[in-house]
């Protein structure tokens, strides 16, 4: 009882093996390059973790702007060192000494009244 094989089947077979190759190779293909795919994915998670990176960084800047903003309404601290600092402010009373280094020049940044 041999089987012979007709060349009709034969030949169906080797069209179904070739379909079911270009199948896998079009899954393949969307997989891996498609949209959605390993790569997107990939590019997706790098971003991710750039984005991250950058709202933790903005989240600090915020907390120690939120953090400043409190400390400037709490008190007149705050609001006293900014002046002195920035506009070179002195209070009633106060002497200002300027130590300047040999062969500097002294520039004043404020003089008492």
């Amino acid at each position: 009882m041999d089987r012979v094989a007709r060349p009709g089947s034969y030949i169906a077979m080797r069209l179904i093996v070739l379909l079911l190759l270009c199948l896998t190779l079009v899954t393949h293909y969307a997989l891996w390059w498609g949209k959605g795919g390993w790569l997107d994915v990939r590019q997706m998670q790098t971003r991710l973790v750039a984005q991250k990176e950058t709202n933790e960084a903005l989240t600090a800047r915020n907390n120690a702007l939120l953090a400043e903003v409190q400390d400037l309404r709490s008190g007149t601290h705050a609001v006293e060192e900014r002046a002195r600092s920035e506009f070179g402010m002195m209070r009633e009373g106060e002497i200002f000494v300027q130590i300047v280094p040999p062969g500097g020049s002294a520039a004043t940044t404020a003089s008492p009244r």
